[in-house]
């Protein structure tokens, strides 16, 4: 269950002059791995659960995280072809899986909500896509996707605001009579990503289904998304707060549908209104129009470890978008640029000790912590897609050479069992970070876009 709330406040900036830490050429290829390199050793170095006497994939205070550290780190590893962690991602993503191989596992299963399933099973969804090695002896990474799906199409709630996914799987847990954004924003772009890859028909239905519930009820006309409607009053009173995170999921799910279909109209539509209301809600003028700024904590200095690192799920959002639909990318790369050439300004400490900011517009704000590492992470290894111009695969178009085993069903009858039994521990961390040499300060976005056609 993913909660929002003053955990604790940013620290105060460190002094004026400090250097960077990374060191960053936006226009070229080396310089953003090494940029990632760096980003991705420190926030690996804050993983614990691969040493011994840990629970491989568990993030103890925040195990949605996991799901979004593996995400980003499948994807580091394909954009980077750094392979050095891989065992240990493998571990932690097959550990966490739970019995009936659902993101359900039996530590956690009692208090989750559908939005942290969903960010596991969307990191499944990413390494099916991306041709992230499988385990013959395990379900595939589709298959493991699947079983999500059917379990959240299950849970479809049409007892009030005429269906929904609520926040919450259990009644007992608070926010149960909750539909948040986020919660179908995630089921809608697992559908259409499923759909994609998979060609089955029911998956695009469901894709049309959620996306025609949340365009009656949790975003308007505008393209602004309320963060979540009450079902005590039948949805309602909704509330506005503006974040980043719940247009991600919807800029994908519409991208995903508009390749689909084929640049169907609808779907066009649709992502352009999207990707206008988010650019000028979340890259605010006064910070040059090109930096992402989650504008509902940053400002205030509120932010918690979830609205951080859901911060980089909306750029990995934004970057697949890009791909699936090349026409959006003269809009999007320069603000995937302009964010990454902030965001390594925001950094300080060596290549092995980096802590890169909270806000990517300013210098060093004295945060520090994994969730503003992976963001980094995300942001840097996003603007790698620029260089790979490969829109994620297909199971009937796979550009990689690791084949998918198991293509699933709809009905999602998965194989295989919990990885909790036999597994090898590895401890191994990203074995090399390219050298950082003295840097100077980046004094302007880049201009342009690169083009993906």
């Amino acid at each position: 269950m993913m909660v929002r709330g003053n955990t604790k406040a940013i620290a105060v900036a460190l002094l004026a002059g400090s250097a960077l830490a990374i060191k960053l050429d936006i226009k070229d290829e080396e310089s953003i791995k090494d940029a990632a390199a760096t980003a991705a050793y420190n926030t690996w170095s804050g993983y614990t659960a691969n040493q011994t006497g840990q629970i491989p994939g568990a993030i103890p205070t925040d195990w949605a995280m996991g799901g979004a550290l593996f995400d980003t780190m499948i994807r580091y590893w394909y954009y980077s072809g750094d392979a050095s962690n891989n065992a240990a991602i493998s571990e932690g993503m097959y550990w966490q899986l739970g019995e009936n191989n659902n993101y359900m596992p039996a530590n956690y299963s009692s208090y989750l909500g559908n939005d942290d399933q969903s960010i596991w099973s969307l990191a499944a969804m990413t390494a099916a896509e991306l041709g992230y090695p499988e385990r013959s002896s395990m379900p595939s990474w589709v298959t493991i996707a699947e079983n999500v799906f059917n379990d959240q199409i299950a849970r479809w709630d049409t007892t009030k605001c005429g269906g929904g996914l609520r926040w919450q799987i259990w009644a007992y847990e608070s926010g149960y009579d909750i539909k948040s954004s986020l919660t179908n924003g995630l089921l809608f772009e697992l559908s259409a990503r499923l759909a994609r890859y998979t060609s089955n028909q029911t998956y695009s239905d469901w894709a049309d289904k959620i996306w025609t519930w949340s365009t009656s009820t949790v975003i308007n006309d505008e393209w602004s998304i309320f963060n979540d409607v009450d079902m005590e009053d039948d949805c309602e009173s909704a509330s506005n707060t503006q974040w980043s995170f719940n247009y991600g999921p919807y800029i994908a799910g519409t991208a995903y549908m508009y390749n689909l279909t084929n640049g169907k109209a609808e779907w066009k539509s649709s992502l352009d209104g999207l990707l206008n209301r988010t650019t000028a809600t979340f890259f605010p003028s006064k910070y040059g129009g090109k930096i992402l700024s989650e504008v509902a904590c940053e400002s205030t200095e509120n932010c918690n470890n979830n609205d951080i690192w859901l911060k980089g799920v909306t750029i990995q959002d934004l970057a697949m978008a890009a791909l699936v639909a090349p026409y959006t990318a003269s809009d999007i790369m320069p603000l995937l640029q302009g964010s990454a050439v902030g965001a390594a300004k925001s950094c300080t400490g060596d290549k092995n000790d980096t802590e890169c900011g909270v806000r990517w517009y300013t210098d060093y704000d004295g945060s520090d912590g994994m969730s503003s590492q992976l963001s980094a992470t995300s942001l840097f290894t996003a603007n790698l897609v620029s260089f790979s111009k490969k829109a994620p695969s297909s199971q009937s178009g796979s550009e990689n050479t690791t084949s998918v085993t198991s293509t699933g069903s709809a009905n999602g009858t998965s194989s295989g069992s919990s990885g909790s039994a036999g597994a090898t521990k590895s401890s191994t961390n990203i074995a090399s970070v390219l050298a950082v040499g003295p840097v100077a300060l980046v004094a302007a976005v880049v201009a342009g876009a690169v083009s993906l056609l």
